[in-house]
């Protein structure tokens, strides 16, 4: 069975081929190559929770790309990478906002029974699957030491 979201970047890729949208159907394009570089190297098939921690993957690199862009004066290349930034993001669930996150972080160290920095692991191994896809985990990090204090 395919996952639901490896149908929607197949169809946004042909719905793309059709629109003639060269630069959106060039990023569908490498977010497909990326999902089969993994079903064969891995021997596996992609499922939904998957393909959200590749995509979650490939926004963060060009997060990072594009800081170093803006910070070299590149704002063509920058621009490109916003460009792939925005187009992967039509695939992610809606983002969280800073208090659902805090919520989920609060949630997570009751759960875990967590009391210093040292039980990190055990809340981020929590909070982890609830926001895969949906919020920075450098963000979701910060977050979780605050309250461990």
């Amino acid at each position: 069975m395919t996952a639901e979201l490896y149908t929607s970047v197949k169809n946004a890729v042909k719905a793309a081929m059709r629109a003639k949208d060269k630069e959106r159907l060039a990023t569908l394009r490498m977010i497909t190559a990326e999902f089969k570089r993994i079903e064969v190297d891995e021997r596996i098939e992609l499922d939904d929770a998957r393909i959200l921690a590749v995509l979650d993957k490939m926004t963060k690199q060009r997060r990072d790309s594009y800081q170093q862009y803006i910070d070299a004066g590149r704002e063509d290349l920058a621009a490109q990478e916003q460009l792939e930034i925005d187009i992967i993001a039509d695939f992610l669930p809606q983002a969280l906002t800073e208090d659902e996150i805090k919520a989920l972080v609060t949630a997570a160290v009751a759960q875990s029974g967590a009391e210093s920095a040292r039980d990190m692991g055990k809340v981020m191994a929590i909070v982890k699957p609830q926001v895969q896809g949906r919020a920075d985990m450098g963000e979701v990090s910060k977050l979780v030491k605050q309250q461990l204090g």
